[in-house]
């Protein structure tokens, strides 16, 4: 079997306000070790703290960023990053430090073995701490989502999302804020591309440490999932 011939990953990182994790993660996703060369895209959600200067300071690290003149939103700001993205491949990555960049490989290996055209970083396939509501919101929001799209996930509102470029393509986004993790779920089981999911680790941070997801975006995505079954946009 001929393996895709896969040469460039762009790691999209959209940020707001992340001045006490940015450079740690920037580091962490520089450093990695892949099989394939990777760029890394910053979108910055016009931030108000420190964070502009990292980015200032880190250009031989960031092949390209983004400014918005204020905050428009997760979504937009990962819809520009992928207008941005040069690579065959896609990968999404928080500017917090819940998820581990050292998993690189393991979300890209399903991807480069030709194996599956997405891959979903599943923080409920390992032992990781969420706390009981949170579990509980994604695990109805995930069975939604697999009763409406006939999909097998254990985590739909996961933020290691992995694509390629045929499948970015095919994506016809149009949320500004956190609704952009279950309208792309939707689009790209509505394309027809099956998800592929690998274990992750996940170190969760409370609203205190700047956690910005509230319940109101609980109640967008589910009718998110509702418009793209039933009302088809």
């Amino acid at each position: 079997m001929n393996l895709p011939d896969f040469k460039l990953l762009s790691v999209i990182i959209p940020v707001y306000n992340e001045e006490t994790t940015i450079s740690e993660v920037i580091e962490k996703v520089s450093a990695v070790k892949l099989p394939i060369n990777k760029e890394i895209i910053v979108v910055d959600d016009g931030s108000t703290d420190g964070t502009l200067d990292y980015l200032n300071n880190s250009k031989d690290k960031i092949a390209r960023v983004y400014l918005t003149p204020v905050n428009i939103g997760k979504g937009a700001a990962v819809r520009i990053g992928l207008t941005l993205a040069r690579g065959e491949i896609i990968l999404i990555q928080d500017a917090d430090l819940e998820l581990d960049p050292n998993e690189y490989e393991l979300l890209l290996e399903p991807i480069l073995e030709g194996r599956a055209s997405v891959v979903y970083g599943s923080r409920f396939l390992s032992r990781n701490k969420v706390s009981p509501i949170r579990r509980t919101a994604n695990y109805f929001l995930t069975k939604t989502t697999n009763i409406l799209f006939r999909t097998r996930l254990t985590d739909m509102e996961t933020a290691y999302k992995v694509f390629t470029a045929e499948v970015a393509e095919s994506l016809r986004l149009r949320a500004n804020r956190f609704e952009i993790e279950p309208e792309i779920t939707a689009q790209i089981a509505r394309n027809g591309f099956v998800i592929t999911e690998v274990p992750i680790t996940y170190r969760p941070r409370t609203q205190s440490e700047g956690k910005k997801i509230k319940w109101k975006d609980g109640v967008k995505a589910l009718w998110t999932l509702l418009k793209y079954r039933f009302l088809k946009p």
